[in-house]
């Protein structure tokens, strides 16, 4: 791993805002102390994503996700913790010295990085060309004849290719560039008999950006009218860092929009965001003419649950498109849909009509998706029985894909009028669809497949003397991270208490364990330890489970004491609640003592051995006695 110094780590801690950290990747909205969304690391359709500015930390009370500011980059963008501190020092403005990597680690970054380094080089050798160059106003007429402004153009870093079979590879290279990263990149092309050349010429260049704004890729459309042989649009292929299944193009520039708005505007090509955006709807993003994936859906999720899809005049382009939608609501997401003039694209269509009256279309045409496809495939069965048995399955099975139970009421009452069909039979429909799904391997949503058919419950098993244990253990360390300091009597903290009552007791869970024996450390340098402390140490597994324990899925309403209702709080309540987590563990130590005595005594034979350690228990128990007595606990006896 890279050793970035302690102090850096320390100033990036302190000045990483967990609520700006998460705001950049989901919506977040104020309920009671804490932030809540909806998770980006897993599909749901109420928010249980929790962020606690007071704490600085994160948890996910349904995937169990938890961490700091760092922890939560390392899990949204899947990077090491090293990547991680990188990226907040760069956003809040930290210049992060490194001391003596690793040699595995320093070439696995160093390769990684020479593919953004190159990308990066790339994208400003191609602005260079539109703008420096005497062929770049080749470039410049075409995007001035599509309407683009300088500040669009600048904005989204557009470029140009010279037609020249090696511009690029050969200006690299001159410039110290290997061409081991141009070939892994893309951006050049070698033969195996060693010729290279430039994959992109002559073209307009589109630079897709990921989520933090790094260059990873390329979108590029020719201006050869006449070259009936080179493809229209040209990507770069798939890389260590460009995965096109995971990337929107122009999320970097709409992520604040999409947020602010509540709403992305998912359209096809690279001109339609370019246009839209210029004309002031800036939460847009496209597909770029792949098929929509999942992980493409889940990038749009981090900031928003609605999509609006605009679709070109081509009947047969939407009928292609509709699996993609499926897999929206298959996601939970909502999604209404445009459909524009026959001949026409958003591109096309803004440029025409202009921006207002856009934006006026879009907010009278947008219908949802299911209501959209239901009167489309209506349309076309008209008449027809068989054709029309067809379409009410093509749109129960959309409707099938929706989690939400009471949305999917809604559109079966919706689609049974337009079909003029009774409800009835489509949710007998979809129930057969269900059924036949249970009786196949399971591929689709969990929560579908548990919807109208619960599966059996195995009765609970009792928890074993282990399990007791841990919990126990855990909620000792759960009130020293939380409470530490505060004073239960006099002269007397949580932490004190704690651990002189518990001095001659070994926790037997070695995370516990671990934890303990940091707190001591801590206190033997007259230092009373912090959540921070254990939510930004050094090891995963600490700050994961420091951050379980600090986070409380439940708040208090303030209502109640709007209404001078006095509802006691554990903090209120903390020298009987730490009394007791003291005397439970206590009491389950002994009773496991009591235990493992008794198997010792099987295996004696001597008779003054047997006396001694009858005696033992007989001890044992009485303390259990007492202690059970002290907790209220029914011991039989």
């Amino acid at each position: 791993m890279s050793l970035i110094p302690k102090e850096t780590v320390d100033q990036i801690l302190a000045q990483a805002d967990i609520t700006e950290v998460v705001g950049d990747f989901v919506s977040l909205k104020k309920k009671g102390q804490n932030m809540w969304a909806c998770c980006p690391f897993h599909h749901e359709k109420s928010p249980s994503f929790s962020v606690s500015p007071a704490k600085g930390i994160y948890k996910c009370f349904g995937c169990g996700k938890a961490g700091n500011s760092v922890q939560f980059i390392m899990d949204v963008e899947g990077t090491s913790f090293p990547e991680a501190l990188k990226y907040l020092a760069k956003k809040y403005g930290i210049e992060v010295p490194e001391d003596n990597p690793t040699p595995e680690y320093a070439k696995e970054q160093s390769e990684r990085d020479s593919l953004f380094i190159v990308s990066d080089f790339a994208n400003k050798h191609f602005q260079e060309r539109l703008h420096k160059h005497d062929h770049g106003s080749i470039g410049q007429s075409y995007l001035k004849q599509r309407g683009l402004s300088g500040n669009t153009i600048r904005k989204f870093e557009l470029g140009y290719s010279l037609d020249e079979w090696t511009d690029l590879t050969d200006t690299a290279l001159k410039a110290g560039y290997q061409q081991k990263y141009l070939e892994a990149t893309g951006l050049t092309i070698v033969k195996e008999e060693g010729k290279k050349f430039d994959r992109f010429r002559g073209r307009v260049m589109f630079p897709i950006h990921n989520v933090s704004g790094r260059v990873i890729g390329f979108g590029a459309r020719t201006l050869k009218s006449n070259d009936k042989k080179s493809p229209k649009y040209l990507n770069s292929p798939e890389s260590d860092i460009y995965h096109k299944s995971n990337v929107l193009y122009g999320l970097y520039q709409a992520k604040q929009a999409l947020r602010m708005q509540d709403m992305c505007y998912m359209v096809e090509g690279y001109l339609d965001v370019l246009s839209l955006h210029q004309g002031g709807i800036e939460n847009v993003v496209a597909s770029s003419g792949t098929s929509l994936t999942e992980g493409q859906i889940k990038l749009i999720a981090r900031y928003t649950q609605n999509i609006t899809v605009l679709y070109d005049g081509d009947a047969a382009g939407i009928k292609a498109s509709l699996r993609g939608i499926d897999l929206i609501l298959e996601n939970g997401l909502n999604v209404d849909v445009v459909t524009f003039p026959e001949g026409e694209d958003p591109d096309s269509y803004i440029q025409k009509v202009g921006d207002t009256a856009f934006k006026t279309y879009l907010k009278e045409h947008a219908q949802d998706f299911i209501s959209f496809k239901t009167s489309l495939y209506a349309a076309e069965a008209k008449g027809n029985p068989v054709r029309k048995a067809e379409a009410i399955r093509e749109v129960v099975t959309s409707i099938a894909k929706i989690p939400d139970s009471i949305k999917r009421t809604v559109f079966f009452r919706s689609c049974s009028l337009i079909f003029d069909i009774d409800e009835q039979v489509l949710i007998s429909e979809y129930n057969k669809m269900q059924l036949q799904e249970r009786q196949q391997p399971k591929t689709g949503s969990p929560e579908l497949d548990q919807m109208h058919f619960p599966e059996e419950v195995e009765p609970e098993k009792p928890a074993s003397d282990t399990d007791v244990l841990v919990r126990y253990e855990r909620e000792i360390v759960r009130m020293l991270l939380n409470y530490p300091d505060r004073m239960l009597e006099e002269g007397m903290t949580t932490c004190q208490y704690m651990l002189e009552q518990l001095e001659d007791v070994e926790f037997r869970t070695p995370l516990y364990s671990r934890f303990m024996e940091l707190i001591k450390e801590k206190l033997c340098d007259s230092v009373v330890p912090t959540a921070e402390d254990f939510i930004n140490y050094p090891d995963q597994e600490i700050r994961t489970e420091a951050t379980n324990l600090l986070s409380d899925p439940h708040e208090l309403s303030h209502n109640w004491e709007t209404h001078s209702i006095f509802v006691p709080t554990e903090l209120d309540l903390l020298p009987y609640g730490a009394e007791r987590a003291v005397l439970r563990l206590k009491w389950r130590n002994v009773e496991l003592l009591m235990k493992t005595e008794m198997e010792k005594l099987r295996l004696v034979t001597d008779p003054q051995e047997q006396d001694r350690q009858l005696n033992t228990i007989l001890m044992l128990k009485t303390l259990h006695s007492q202690l059970g007595d002290m907790l209220g606990i029914v011991v039989n006896r």
